[in-house]
């Protein structure tokens, strides 16, 4: 076997083993709630990836320090292994109370919960967890058990800052491959030289923040259990919900509104969350992508607020605010919330036309880079409109001008401009093409004249944008086979900002950089 082969070996035995720890950490819950039927398949859950994940880090231990490309394809393959050994607890949970284990007593079978005896619908789950996406294959989450509900929430908040991150900090391995990793998985934002004490950092603002967000939950009126969940996901921006209705079941503008920091905190880069605590304030907009989330929010909230409004959604301007920003943040930082359902007032799925595609415009953009939100990112729809305006007012200039283009205080030459402008437009191009893609996928498997094209529209830039709102189409009875696979693939891309997994594509197919 070659080096390249025991470079990533080990380093997805690694991520396995961080995983079973998840695993064994969540058994607490089963015994806290005393539902000890669940136990076993925790164990058998979390023995599985532990032993594979020995196997290949005591195989390939001496293996050599992963380069670029191969951080590229640890990355995108611990992801999906990821989510294939996370859904492990949703299958075999579903098949011990399907087929009753001797010596324990389990609870009668519920069509939710029955759901999951489905491989597909399980690996559905985890993947839209770890992916943050938050799009669901339960129809009622309130009957699941609380051990899957408290996994639904622990894997969209492990999710949330990276399960790349999150080994690094675990094993605390300095040096050059943990460095490619991180930055393979999405991320290049560093708070401290060392990229172990970086990681280690925001994880501790991610559990401060949390711990706030719990807090002011339970403050407003949300009960404990709920506060815990929809503390974890919300700051995370996964959305997975323990209710039916999502935030809606609560039915409190209370609630609402408290959710709304909390959102934005998630969408906020860690980096910035660190000099701000640190008591550096002046961040809040002197760092560009910072001061465009508010001001993006704000414009998008007014903007939506309009339409629901103007188009007679909600008979009052207090209602339509309510739901309009709730939305549109919930979309924009990719937290995947809903409040516009049909059991408490319009759905999002009957929203006018253009209220929806004022929503799918949040999504696809998302929130700062470096946070925990999906999409494109601001940053590069920043550099996006800077960009070609700057070569636009080009043609105003003599050609011996020496311009130089400026975003969030450095002052790019023309050759570093157009590196992080080709990199924006790449990542925005195939981010529309596979948009394309999944509609066109959509489209085909769907029931025709059941669904709007806006509908469509939606829920694909929901999936890839690992949003989780839903305009009525995903469910486990709803959304065909071909659709779940295809989002599927949607969330993955969409949570490793596509490069990562085309290159992994790219070399098993071709088996190029595997084995040279």
């Amino acid at each position: 076997m070659n080096e390249a082969m025991e470079t990533i070996g080990r380093d997805l035995g690694r991520m396995l083993e961080a995983l079973s720890g998840l695993l064994f950490v969540s058994l607490l819950v089963p015994l806290v709630w005393g539902e000890y039927w669940t136990m076993p398949a925790l164990i058998v859950s979390g023995l599985l990836p532990l032993t594979i994940g020995y196997m290949l880090t005591s195989q390939f231990r001496e293996a050599t320090q992963p380069g670029k490309l191969h951080g590229m394809i640890i990355a995108a393959t611990g992801w999906f292994l990821v989510a294939i050994f996370g859904s492990m607890p949703f299958l075999l949970i579903a098949w011990t109370v399907e087929l009753g284990l001797p010596f324990v007593e389990t609870p009668a079978q519920t069509e939710t919960l029955a759901a999951f005896t489905q491989p597909i619908n399980a690996l559905f789950e985890s993947m839209s967890g770890f992916t943050g996406t938050g799009l669901t294959m339960t129809d009622d989450e309130a009957v699941l058990p609380r051990t899957l509900q408290w996994w639904r929430s622990f894997i969209e908040w492990v999710g949330g800052v990276g399960v790349i991150v999150l080994t690094t900090a675990i094993l605390a391995r300095p040096g050059s491959g943990s460095l490619t990793l991180y930055e393979s998985e999405a991320r290049s934002e560093r708070i401290h030289p060392s990229i172990v004490s970086t990681v280690q950092t925001i994880w501790w603002i991610f559990i401060l923040f949390t711990f706030i967000s719990i807090l002011l939950l339970w403050v407003v009126g949300m009960p404990l259990w709920g506060a815990i969940n929809h503390g974890m996901t919300g700051l995370s921006t996964g959305g997975f919900s323990i209710t039916d209705n999502s935030i809606a079941t609560y039915d409190s503008a209370a609630i609402d509104f408290a959710l709304l920091p909390i959102m934005l905190l998630g969408s906020i880069a860690f980096p910035i969350h660190y000099l701000i605590l640190q008591g550096e304030l002046r961040n809040f907009y002197t760092d560009l992508q910072t001061r465009w989330v508010f001001i993006y929010m704000t414009l998008g909230t007014l903007v939506l607020t309009a339409l629901v409004y103007t188009s007679d959604t909600y008979d009052s301007l207090f209602t339509a605010f309510r739901y309009g920003s709730f939305q549109f943040v919930s979309a924009a930082t990719c937290a995947g919330f809903q409040t516009a359902v049909d059991a408490t007032n319009v759905a999002l799925g009957r929203w006018p036309a253009q209220a929806q595609l004022t929503v799918t415009f949040g999504m696809i953009v998302g929130g700062a880079a470096g946070s925990t939100v999906g999409g494109i990112k601001l940053i590069r729809a920043l550099t996006l409109l800077k960009g070609s305006r700057f070569r636009i007012a080009d043609v105003f200039y003599p050609r011996t001008a020496v311009r130089r283009l400026k975003i969030n205080g450095r002052r790019l030459n023309d050759q570093e401009m157009r590196q992080e402008f080709e990199e924006a437009a790449i990542i925005g191009f195939l981010w529309f093409v596979f948009l394309g893609l999944g509609m066109f996928a959509l489209l085909m498997v769907l029931p025709q004249g059941e669904y709007t094209l806006e509908n469509v529209i939606f829920e694909v830039a929901s999936a890839q944008g690992n949003v989780g709102l839903s305009s009525g189409i995903t469910g486990p009875e709803s959304l065909p086979t071909l659709g779940k696979i295809t989002f599927l693939f949607n969330m993955w891309i969409g949570r490793l900002e596509i490069i990562p997994v085309l290159v992994t594509l790219r070399a098993i197919i071709n088996r190029g950089g595997l084995y040279q």
